[in-house]
């Protein structure tokens, strides 16, 4: 009999952990072990893709000797079936339907191609794969995609109990298969930062910036978000420098910048479900939530370059009055590059939709920041903003 397995939950576990490992392959050799263990399978492993050499090698292997493939044992190049299934468009409506390629339902898509006659060489190509997914001692296999492009496949073994795969399983690897791809991308972006970072200051801006995009594409809701928060951040300063009501101190503009790309990176590491809920969190997923600040201190912590910006993300929700978070910082010791952009992301949360609620109008955010002003935001750039609102400038 098999227990039970609460996939929501083990696909949140395995999300939070995620964000911390930026050795991808460490990552997916932990994950490949988890699925082996909790789903009760004889064997699984990850296809990885290679950039260097534009191929796709068995790269991680886990379960019971003798069912398992040995590890970087086998190179598929582009032109191998199991690859070409899943990377050429139009295939893609074969696996549509569950998630993933299905052993035992090969035969039926196979007579079904056949009655519908189609001509992209779809039975050919099913024809191959049932004859290679067998070689593999797999029973199923699940791709992940980072933005329509192939990063890896997920082979898994049947169970020990040779029950079939139920599609709330297949649901659950094709989430987590989802996670690992965008895990593995922002290993290679942070992989890229570290080496641009070495290389060229404008090189490493243009690589945070790209950064900065996969918070976005990680929260499809807050598209346009980083650039908008900046754009503000930005101004806020540069009013209040052009006032006489704040002297930036040396490179404050540019790790202004940086931090304010970077502000929301922690939410790499939230679960998608909380990131898009349509409904209020609850107390439990807003405590996940809040923790995307430390999130985003923690990972500019291994790189270099960042210690000038790192306040900015990990204090950009700290308040006033000492009631924000992470660490409760009261008046003058929130960072003035945190209250900057605190009162920017402010204004661009509110007037933007949200999951949960419509946009606001401008007009009733600044009247947000007028009432919290010295409570919530720092007075200073809580003024700036308002008087860039009042003179037609945002």
């Amino acid at each position: 009999m098999m227990t039970q397995i609460d996939y929501k939950k083990e696909l949140e576990t395995a999300s939070k952990g995620m964000i911390m490992i930026h050795d991808h392959v460490l990552l997916i050799k932990l994950l490949v072990r988890m699925i082996v263990r909790k789903a009760k399978l004889r064997h699984a492993g990850m296809i990885l893709y290679e950039p260097e050499r534009d191929t796709y090698v068995l790269e991680i292997s886990r379960g019971e000797p003798g069912e398992r493939i040995p590890e970087r044992f086998i190179r598929f190049e582009k032109d191998h079936p199991l690859i070409r299934i899943f990377h050429e468009k139009e295939y893609k409506y074969l696996i549509d339907s569950r998630n993933a390629l299905v052993f035992d339902d090969l035969n039926r898509l196979i007579w079904r191609e056949s009655v519908l006659r189609s001509a992209n060489g779809s039975r050919e190509i099913l024809h191959k794969v049932s004859e290679q997914m067998p070689q593999l001692n797999s029973v199923a296999c699940v791709p992940a995609f980072y933005r329509h492009k192939l990063l890896a496949v997920l082979l898994l073994g049947a169970r020990h109990d040779e029950a079939p795969l139920e599609q709330e399983a297949l649901d659950f690897f094709s989430a987590l298969a989802s996670d690992v791809a965008m895990a593995i991308r922002n290993a290679q972006l942070f992989e890229g930062l570290k080496r641009e970072a070495d290389r060229s200051r404008n090189l490493f801006i243009q690589t945070t910036i790209a950064l900065g995009s996969a918070i976005e594409a990680k929260d499809s809701y807050t598209h346009g978000h980083t650039e908008r928060v900046t754009r503000y951040a930005l101004a806020v300063a540069r009013h209040m420098h052009a006032q006489g009501v704040f002297q930036p101190p040396e490179k404050f503009f540019e790790n202004l910048y940086i931090a304010s790309l970077l502000h929301d990176i922690g939410k790499i590491g939230i679960p998608e479900a909380i990131l898009a809920k349509k409904q209020p969190l609850t107390g439990e997923e807003y405590a996940v939530m809040k923790t995307h600040a430390q999130r985003g201190a923690d990972i500019l912590s291994s790189l270099t370059d960042f210690e000038g910006c790192m306040s900015g993300v990990k204090h950009h929700h700290e308040k006033y009055n000492g009631s924000g978070y992470p660490d409760g910082l009261k008046g003058d010791d929130i960072p003035m590059i945190s209250s900057i952009i605190s009162v920017a992301d402010t204004f661009d949360a509110i007037t933007t939709d949200r999951p949960y609620r419509k946009a606001h109008a401008k007009d009733y955010a600044i009247n947000e920041i007028k009432k919290y002003a010295g409570t919530w935001y720092h007075p200073l750039p809580a003024a700036a903003m308002i008087a860039l609102y009042e003179d037609g400038m945002i």
